[in-house]
């Protein structure tokens, strides 16, 4: 299936789900994130304010930062790029480009600090790769994150058996949806 077909398939099995729904269902991704091992060892965390239509973070990114955990939230910055800012909390959020709430605090560039980045995506597949929305921000972001641990979250309807690729398409460590979990480690 063709990445434009596939973005509209899971648009229309989004559909199916209320925001509530949804909310509902990030609960056991959350969760099984939550108990993950490179999460608890993480000492900086690359996360993503998520839009009505994601795996709700909202609650994580301020669990995490309670924690005493480096959280870093990703801010548009033009066509297609982004860099990575300090959250100290949801005082330091403003809405920005796409209407995402993105982080004002001080930019991040020691990508080599990052020990586990959390990855948001329209899909994912059992080969661990990841599709977008097709702007192309996690594309020129992931080459940069160099050994940083890539786990993908998704629900389950967006993990899919193939995707199709690209050669600057980065796969994740792991993709954990809410009753499973695909690693090249299993």
């Amino acid at each position: 299936m063709k990445k434009s077909e596939l973005r509209k398939e899971i648009k229309n099995r989004k559909r199916q789900f209320t925001s509530q729904q949804l909310s509902e269902l990030s609960f056991a991704v959350i969760m099984r994130l939550l108990a993950h091992q490179r999460l608890k060892d993480a000492r900086t965390v690359m996360l993503y304010y998520s839009l009505p239509d994601e795996v709700y973070t909202h609650t994580l990114v301020d669990a995490l930062l309670a924690s005493g955990k480096r959280v870093l939230l990703p801010r548009v910055t033009g066509e297609g790029t982004m860099e990575l800012r300090l959250y100290t909390g949801p005082q330091s959020l403003e809405q920005g480009a796409y209407n995402i709430m993105e982080p004002v605090g001080e930019v991040f560039t020691d990508y080599a600090q990052i020990d586990l980045a959390v990855i948001p995506g329209v899909a994912f597949d059992r080969q661990l790769n990841r599709m977008g929305r097709g702007k192309g921000f996690y594309d020129r972001l992931l080459p940069q994150l160099g050994d940083a641990y890539k786990i993908g979250i998704c629900f389950d309807f967006q993990l899919v058996e193939s995707i199709e690729c690209e050669e600057h398409d980065i796969k994740m460590d792991e993709v954990i949806a809410g009753s499973a979990v695909v690693s090249t480690a299993l």
